[in-house]
């Protein structure tokens, strides 16, 4: 009996591999062939226009990278020129007035009249504080003001009998001044203490 049981173990097996499987037919595969060849075929065409796309937009980015390398260079060379001629054309505005300061000497020798010096003096130092004002230069005012370490530089400390002078300024040293609000140089003051 053993034996017979396996015999039917191996007819079983048998009947097993022997059976027929559901294979496509062949008109069924030529269509998924079909099928599946026009699916690959548009996706060739996708992924290649998805790669002209890339390229275009690699070129246009390598473009836009050009563009800005050269703006910033034309930048960098425009701000070095201007930096370069910027004191030209407060020189040449000074020019006018280094010519009065040599007519002026000129007249000094020339003249034994010290009010008309004196006057030739004051005209030039009249007309150099008006281009200066046109520049954007501006005194710092002193007189009675309160000091202020923003614009004012203690160089000494002077004691004083009234209470409303302390910690005004009692003395000016030199001039302090400012070009469009920015301090150029403070005004070295005496405070009264």
């Amino acid at each position: 009996m053993s034996h017979k049981k396996h015999n039917n173990e191996e007819n079983q097996e048998m009947e097993i591999h022997e059976q027929p499987v559901d294979a496509p037919e062949i008109d069924d595969v030529a269509v998924e062939d079909e099928e599946e060849g026009g699916e690959l075929e548009t996706l060739k065409n996708a992924l290649a226009e998805s790669q002209n796309q890339l390229e275009n937009q690699k070129k246009e980015y390598l473009f836009l990278m050009a563009e800005f390398d050269n703006f910033r260079k034309r930048n960098v060379r425009e701000r070095a020129d201007l930096l370069k001629n910027a004191a030209e054309s407060v020189l040449k505005g000074l020019l006018p007035i280094v010519d009065d300061f040599e007519r002026g000497l000129e007249a000094i020798s020339a003249s034994s009249d010290a009010e008309s010096v004196k006057e030739g003096m004051q005209l030039i130092y009249n007309k150099f504080v008006k281009y200066l004002e046109q520049n954007g230069v501006k005194e710092i005012p002193t007189e009675n003001a309160q000091f202020d370490t923003e614009y004012h530089e203690a160089i000494a400390l002077v004691p004083v009998d009234d209470e409303e002078k302390k910690g005004k300024i009692i003395d000016t040293v030199a001039k302090g001044y400012t070009l469009n609000d920015k301090v150029l140089r403070h005004a070295k003051v005496a405070v009264g203490q």
